[in-house]
């Protein structure tokens, strides 16, 4: 390993070796007398802090009633919701290990992840029970069902027969609990919660996070660089089961005793701005997807009062320096870009408020090293390209149930993002690509493989190999080019068949948004495809940062 890192100044944290982050975050805020200020506005409601830490309690002596013990593993299939903030917090309060889990995959995603984590019990809601009902029997540990269900959801149906793990009404379950509970005397090193991140297998990993993660992300970020308070309202487009709406929206207003904002619906553009209006929350979290999706509505600097956010933070995918430009300049408000990731729980690298560069990722975190390394680990020049490795107290601890792969990305104190990055001689670092072949759309990894291999299902296909491309709004969409099988002609139609026939199988975000008939493949002498020469046919690099200036 180099001995060149960069790093970031920051007074050292103390957490105690007896530490659980329930108590820390929810908690707290009762201690210091918030219990009757508002931490969730949800659909008109607002919910006190008193009111989540009552429902937690509940929850956590719920699970304890079920024969749930320290350290086994308790999933969210949840809407950003009250219900998702009791259900996280009540687990880990007893020393279980929450589970997020995406709301937006397909059943056989869930299969692998509830069986992977061995989750003994599933909390869900009624709107994505379509999704696990086919698959009940195939769930090896799961042994308790508990559904939630808001008034302003369509009423679905749930049913199990006596083979399939015992269901429970959520507020039934949580009313006949008490609402006094005690805190497991868990220590800071322990797992608290768990949060999968894509493979490019396709194969998700779970990342193992100790209770003090969350505390080290809002004591760099949240407060050092967003200057989050109490007086601060979040509002997050991305939602809780993401490692960057977890932050946004859950652990870093309630680690200030500040308010949130739920939203359990899609963040389409419109919704975003009408929510904005209805709550008026100071600090706006999105993707670039979405700010460009908001720009793209006529009229919307005129049509919608977005004057009640001071800052708007990006991260996800890179940020056109367009759309930052455009979107400043019509609504009045800074976008700080910055990346984070999964393993590393939020972002380490960000823009300041009045110290943007557009294009850039920005400096580093406070309480961050990063180090911009050749394939030896050895720090190459400023200026030049490298791999990018990051130092930080909050990088997961390893990937469950896989040994080899956390070897391979944790390297000591020393994690691998993946990504390829310079940095200037003003102490910015410049995305310039994965280091390997997934790709991040909308916010979201997508493996290459899961949607050739969804491709290739199609009989009209021979073989296929998926890219990045950069769309209308440089921002990044999969291509798929596609070798046909004899005797089938390409056309518009066929292309758009075939965009289709993903759609069904997919998760919707993964579908190829262009595809291109080529009569053969790139390939080495050994048969692999040979993707960057697919990558140098179309627009599918980023900018060169003197571009985006």
């Amino acid at each position: 390993m180099a001995t060149l890192p960069t790093s970031s100044t920051f007074p050292s944290i103390v957490i105690p070796d007896q530490f659980n982050a329930a108590t820390a975050f929810l908690d707290r805020q009762l201690t210091e007398g918030k219990g009757a200020k508002a931490a969730i506005f949800y659909e008109g409601t607002s919910y006190t802090y008193a009111q989540i830490a009552e429902l937690s309690n509940r929850v956590g002596n719920g699970l304890l009633d079920l024969g749930i013990e320290m350290e086994q593993r308790v999933a969210l299939l949840l809407l950003d919701s009250p219900q998702f903030a009791a259900a996280f917090f009540g687990a880990i309060k007893i020393g279980a290990v929450a589970v997020p889990m995406n709301t937006m995959l397909r059943p056989k995603d869930y299969v692998y992840m509830l069986n992977d984590s061995r989750a003994r019990v599933l909390f869900i809601h009624t709107a994505i029970w379509q999704q696990i009902e086919p698959i009940l029997s195939e769930l090896k540990y799961l042994r308790h069902l508990i559904v939630v269900e808001t008034p302003s959801t369509s009423s679905a149906s749930v049913s199990a027969n006596a083979t399939t793990p015992t269901l429970h009404d959520f507020e039934q379950w949580v009313n006949r609990a008490s609402s006094s509970l005690e805190t497991a005397q868990t220590s800071k090193d322990d797992s608290a919660f768990w949060l999968y991140s894509s493979g490019s297998t396709g194969f998700p990993k779970g990342c193992v996070h100790l209770q003090h993660d969350m505390t080290y992300c809002t004591e760099y970020y949240a407060k050092s660089v967003l200057g989050i308070t109490e007086n601060d309202i979040t509002f997050s487009a991305a939602k809780l089961f993401f490692a960057y709406g977890l932050g946004n929206n859950l652990y870093f207003p309630f680690g200030v005793g500040a308010s949130a904002v739920h939203f359990p619906g899609r963040p389409l553009p419109e919704d975003m701005f009408k929510v904005v209006e209805q709550y008026r929350p100071t600090i706006f979290f999105g993707v670039p997807t979405l700010y460009a999706g908001m720009l793209a509505l006529p009229n919307a600097g005129k049509r919608f009062d977005f004057s009640s956010v001071r800052v708007c933070i990006s991260a996800g995918e890179a940020l056109p320096a367009d759309i930052l430009r455009r979107f400043e300049d019509t609504f009045h408000v800074e976008i700080l870009d910055g990346i984070g990731s999964t393993e590393i729980l939020h972002i380490f690298i960000s823009n300041r408020a009045g110290e943007i560069k557009p294009g850039s990722t920005g400096k580093l975190v406070p309480g961050y090293e990063a180090l911009v390394a050749d394939e030896n680990g050895v720090a190459v020049a400023q200026g030049d390209i490298g791999n990018l490795l990051i130092k930080g107290e909050s990088t997961t601890a390893y990937y469950w149930n896989k040994h080899e792969k956390t070897k391979d990305v944790i390297q000591g104190h020393w994690i691998h993002t993946g990504d390829k990055y310079y940095q200037d001689e003003e102490g910015y670092y410049w995305y310039c690509g994965r280091s390997d072949d997934m790709l991040k759309v909308g916010g979201q990894w997508v493996s290459p493989v899961e949607v050739e291999n969804a491709l290739i299902a199609h009989p009209a296909v021979l073989e296929t190999a998926i890219v990045g491309e950069f769309d209308a709004d440089e921002l990044v969409k999969p291509k798929a080019y596609v070798v046909l099988r004899e005797g089938q002609e390409p056309s518009e139609a066929l292309a758009e068949e075939l965009k289709a026939f993903v759609k069904q199988r997919l998760a919707p975000f993964k579908y190829p948004r262009w595809i291109e008939f080529l009569p053969e493949l790139p390939k080495t002498a050994t048969g692999k495809i040979q993707r960057f020469i697919l990558r140098g046919t179309g627009r599918t690099e980023p900018l060169d940062p003197s571009d985006r200036l």
